[in-house]
């Protein structure tokens, strides 16, 4: 009865286009203007625009563990950068991208340990009914999954852009851009997919 409650909801997907790519967008932010001379601006870049994004929700008292890590993460790296003189912070402007790259694949991967980051989305666009399905909970797991590994690769993406700068564009662009917009296009297509096999 559960299952055929969840098919026959409302045509909405289950994870939006909007909410959960609105999250990633500071990430995304960082990850496109964030190099060894320029980290510092894309981190505070990254934090107004999850301080922005989430503006709404912190007014509401909501907020999701992808906006808290996003504005945790983007307000230490840019305490850091006005707090410590640019030796201390090799490392750091050589690894940001990886870091938060890497940041996210484990709040992602994590999360399914609990409860899967895209549900917190998917909840608010579907019946309170369906939240407990086996095919809300199954996309959610499935959605959740792949972002995790997506942004996995792109830690690894990243890494080797630093290992060899020669193939910098293709390991900092080509292929993290080539990451997301296959997640983005599985995102919108798989769960209505999947709900229409399980009807």
């Amino acid at each position: 009865m559960a299952q055929q409650t969840a098919t026959k909801a409302p045509a909405k997907k289950p994870v939006g286009s909007g909410g959960v790519f609105l999250s990633f967008a500071p990430w995304i932010v960082f990850g496109v203007v964030a190099n060894p001379s320029t980290w510092e601006y894309a981190a505070l870049a990254a934090l107004v625009a999850s301080l922005v994004l989430s503006g709404q929700d912190m007014l509401h008292g909501r907020l999701r563990v992808l906006d808290i890590t996003g504005i945790v993460f983007f307000a230490v790296l840019s305490v850091l950068a006005l707090a410590l003189d640019r030796g201390e912070l090799a490392w750091l402007e050589t690894y940001a991208q990886v870091v938060s790259n890497g940041l996210v694949a484990v709040v992602a991967l994590g999360s399914l340990l609990t409860d899967p980051f895209t549900a917190q989305y998917a909840r608010e666009q579907t019946p309170r009914e369906v939240w407990d399905s086996p095919v809300f909970r199954h996309i959610n797991r499935v959605l959740t999954a792949l972002w995790g590994v997506a942004f996995a690769l792109m830690t690894v993406s990243t890494w080797l852009a630093v290992r060899y700068p020669s193939q910098d564009d293709w390991f900092d662009w080509v292929v993290p851009i080539a990451l997301l917009v296959g997640a983005v296009k599985f995102t919108e297509r798989y769960p209505e997919a999947y709900k229409a096999r399980a009807a």
